[in-house]
């Protein structure tokens, strides 16, 4: 079993990205970097010369991205990490990388190796999140420097307002990143009780009256 299936960033066996994944360094875990960044680009660069990097699968291409940027969080202890998470009361949307601090509540990680089109479909899924959790952050992390900076315009315009940033994986934006999500206090989220109050009234409670 690879350590991806071991940790948990993979779920069942015959992954063909998984496969990708570990044939492009012996362990992950023995990968040097000196910052955050340079881990990605190690990887992205590494998988882009593989054959498989060189057919243009976008799905492919989407999994390598998460299993770098999961395995990257392994490296950094930023953990626990939930990856393909769903969230109570936001329904229908399945959020790419996902923690849960005590400061803020969840933070989400929307993870696009380009963005076209789809930092609208991040945009509306962090609306949903900020709409049943207030205090959530988003981050939308993309491989793409002109893109990026085309949606940090149009976060500033307003045109964009559920996301928080868009960062470059492969600038000092992510290393800056990778710092602020170490100064939140990470941990499993609560156990929600979907109502509580101290004034229940119970068939038992009227079978008990004299």
């Amino acid at each position: 079993m690879s350590k991806l299936n071991q940790l948990g960033i993979t779920v069942g066996v015959n992954n063909k990205a998984e496969s990708v994944f570990d044939s492009l360094f012996p362990s992950f875990l023995k990968v040097k970097y000196q910052k955050p960044s340079d881990y990605i680009s190690t990887y992205w660069e590494a998988f882009q010369k593989h054959p498989e990097g060189k057919t243009g699968n976008k799905t492919l291409n989407g999994k390598i991205f998460e299993y770098i940027l999961a395995t990257l969080f392994v490296r950094e202890n930023i953990l626990p990490l939930y990856m393909n998470a769903k969230v109570a009361f936001v329904p229908n949307i399945i959020y790419d990388l996902m923690f849960y601090s005590a400061e803020r509540g969840p933070i989400c990680i929307s993870a696009k190796t380009s963005l076209r089109e789809r930092y609208k479909q991040a945009d509306l899924e962090a609306i949903a999140l900020k709409y049943v959790h207030r205090k959530a952050l988003c981050y939308l992390v993309t491989l793409k420097e002109s893109e990026a900076k085309s949606v940090k315009a149009k976060i500033k315009s307003g045109d964009v307002i559920g996301l928080d940033k868009v960062v470059l994986a492969t600038s000092n934006d992510f290393n800056e990143l990778i710092e602020e999500l170490k100064s939140y206090k990470f941990s499993e989220p609560p156990t929600v009780k979907v109502i509580e109050s101290n004034q229940i009234i119970t068939k038992e409670k009227v079978i008990a009256l004299p």
